[in-house]
């Protein structure tokens, strides 16, 4: 009975070394020479935790002390070219972000200003002007704040976003200046459509309205072909029973200023009603489809460089991105 009890006290006694030899990492089989038996004990070397680039900004606290603790109190940083990569990206993508914005702010105040978001403009809501100063907006500021960020916390998930939404930029930039250059005469008609469209709408549509107003204004014209283009317009149509029946917006006359500082909202009422002997005193006769497309032929050169430092600046991007990405993963695998 007394062997018996030995026997099991010296296989739990076993038991319990083998366990504390399994926690300690001793988990290499013995090798066996001729004379005698042998364990050879060797640690599995264990896997280093992920460095603070990879877990963003918030890491962990228990992973982020025993990060600190095996460099010597301080994380290990990216060499010198590779922060000056980082930095510019994040300040590259800061001022992005903020016209981003910016550009979504505009185009929620509009939108919010004139009520478009209301049930009874749904209808319109897809022409709206402001519409496209959100999308652009919600665009850009999420694809550059998602850079600004990733640059920052060195977080290879915001900046492989980042990279795809600019990629999809340029791609996007690319077919749509192919498309205008190829499709010009086309873009063109499609312009005197949209000022068409923007005239029957003049009086219910406050962004249209302002647009209309300052292309008018500016090269001093009045329509899209001529003047007699405002009779589409319901409130300026001559069976209007409105005050402006057979008028033109006050864009449309020669002088709409009164003493030299305010529009008088009045100096076109019932031009469509004289004749054209009398009418050119008043307005312009010539519409703005003409010396728009003159315009913009005149200003082509800056559109076309304009549209060229755009993607040339957001291709570097794109490239320095990709370069910061790889030397995050190489630092990662070298801790």
């Amino acid at each position: 009975m007394g062997m018996l009890v030995d026997s099991k006290e010296a296989a739990s006694r076993q038991g319990v070394i083998e366990i504390n030899e399994k926690e300690a990492g001793w988990d290499e089989p013995p090798s066996l020479s001729c004379n005698h038996s042998e364990r050879v004990l060797e640690s599995v070397p264990k896997k280093n935790p992920a460095g603070p680039s990879g877990w963003g900004c918030l890491p962990p606290g228990a992973k982020w002390k025993s990060t600190l603790d095996r460099q010597g109190g301080l994380p290990l940083s990216l060499n010198f070219w590779s922060s000056c990569i980082k930095y510019l990206i994040f300040l590259l993508n800061f001022l992005f972000s903020l016209l981003g914005l910016l550009t979504l702010v505009i185009g929620l105040w509009g939108l919010e200003d004139k009520k478009s978001l209301g049930s009874e403009q749904l209808p319109h809501l897809g022409t709206d002007p402001m519409l496209l100063f959100v999308v652009v907006g919600l665009a850009v500021s999420a694809v550059f704040l998602a850079g600004c960020v990733g640059a920052l916390c060195e977080n290879i998930c915001l900046l492989w976003f980042f990279a795809g939404g600019i990629f999809t930029f340029l791609i996007l930039e690319t077919l749509v200046g192919i498309l205008v250059y190829a499709l010009w005469d086309q873009f063109q008609d499609v312009l005197d459509s949209a000022m068409l469209l923007a005239i029957s709408r003049y009086q219910d549509d406050s962004d249209l309205r302002f647009l209309l107003n300052e292309i008018q204004l500016g090269l001093q014209c009045c329509g899209v072909v001529s003047y007699q283009d405002w009779k589409s317009n319901l409130y300026f149509n001559c069976s209007s029973p409105g005050v402006q029946a057979c008028g033109l917006p006050a864009s449309c006359c020669i002088n709409p200023w009164e003493n030299g500082t305010i529009i008088n909202s009045q100096c076109g009422f019932g031009a469509l009603r004289l004749d054209e002997a009398t009418a050119q005193n008043m307005v312009h006769f010539g519409g703005c489809s003409p010396r728009l497309r003159q315009w913009m032929d005149q200003n082509s050169w800056a559109i076309r460089d304009y549209t060229l430092v755009t993607i040339v600046i957001e291709g570097l991007e794109f490239l320095l991105v990709t370069k910061l990405v790889r030397d995050i993963k190489a630092r990662k695998i070298s801790d």
